[in-house]
């Protein structure tokens, strides 16, 4: 039996929308409404690149009858526009942070169940195949080593790294270990930016799991790597290349036996992964897997790294640092 296309429409035609409206256009089983953007130029150019239309406004989008919409305007808009489309009836992905308080967090989660929608919260690399891969062997992880280093972009200066990079696997760590955090020490400084452009956690968790997790939008180089480690093994994550390495080790023998194993992975664009699962969610009214709440728990670990560093920068005098607004 043949399914009625979902409908979806992309609010915001920055970086992320462009991509958003890239991917949605290859999906099967969707049909791609159109564009919305306050800057009628650029929206006009992505749907020209795209073969798709723009809508004039919100209000033109809902009554394009559009099922779903890819949110992807500035942090700071989340709320209010994401607030605006859920009450409209319509399911939303909106791009991570999910908000900029979680006061406005905690609105979008009012909204989507007070309507009936599906709220998903775009943390993409959720969706990467090694972070898949990896998942299913995880049992009882006791330390994370972390780094994710990035080289300047004139792109998403509006919010903290922790808040535009860190953030990812903060949301890892949260879906990792089923655990509260216990204690937390951060320190970051503004590099390029009036913001944090670098930045380093060192998180301990109530099951005693320690992650040390390092963000940086000013390296030299692109990194993209988590490592952890539970008894008898070690689990190697390469989010660039989608891969997982497990290395185990065999005790009881004065020589123990280590053996190394590649996870299987099915290799795929994340973003592609991610907004076909929101499409499921949207055709089967089921939760995703990084639904409101996942998003908000983000946020709450971010809020408290972003406090840890400022505290850390009030202790150390640093005058290159007063920043009057943690985002």
């Amino acid at each position: 039996m043949n399914e009625r296309p979902i409908r979806v429409a992309v609010v915001g035609a920055g970086e992320f929308g462009r991509n958003h409206v890239r991917v949605w256009r290859e999906l099967d089983g969707v049909e791609l409404a159109g564009v919305v953007d306050t800057n009628a130029d650029r929206a006009a150019k992505i749907a020209a690149e795209f073969g798709t239309q723009v809508i004039r406004d919100l209000d033109a989008l809902v009554a394009q009858r559009v099922n779903a919409v890819s949110l992807a305007v500035p942090t700071k808009e989340h709320a209010k526009i994401g607030c605006q489309l859920l009450d409209a009836g319509l399911d939303v992905l909106v791009e991570k942070p999910m908000a900029a308080s979680l006061e406005e967090a905690d609105r979008l989660i009012v909204s989507a169940a007070r309507s009936g929608r599906i709220l998903q919260v775009g943390h993409v690399e959720r969706f990467n195949p090694a972070v898949v891969a990896a998942k299913k062997i995880v049992l009882r992880p006791m330390f994370f080593e972390v780094h994710r280093l990035g080289i300047f972009t004139p792109r998403s200066l509006d919010i903290d790294v922790v808040y535009d990079v860190m953030i990812h696997d903060l949301d890892i760590l949260l879906s990792l270990v089923d655990s509260p955090v216990a204690d937390l020490k951060a320190v970051g400084i503004p590099v390029i930016t009036d913001k944090v452009d670098i930045a380093h956690a060192r998180i301990e968790f109530e099951t005693g799991t320690v992650a040390n997790v390092t963000a940086s939008r000013v390296s030299t180089e692109r990194v993209r790597k988590m490592r952890f480690f539970q008894e008898h093994e070690y689990i190697s994550l390469d989010f660039a290349r989608q891969d997982a390495l497990r290395i185990r080790v065999t005790p009881g023998s004065p020589q123990p036996a280590i053996g190394f194993e590649k996870l299987e992975t099915a290799p795929e664009e994340p973003l592609r992964a991610e907004l076909r699962a929101f499409a499921e969610s949207v055709r089967t009214r089921k939760p995703g897997i990084v639904d409101g709440a996942a998003g908000r728990r983000a946020l709450a670990l971010a809020d408290r790294v972003m406090a840890g560093i400022l505290d850390h920068a009030r202790r150390v005098q640093l005058g290159a640092f007063s920043p009057q607004d943690v985002r």
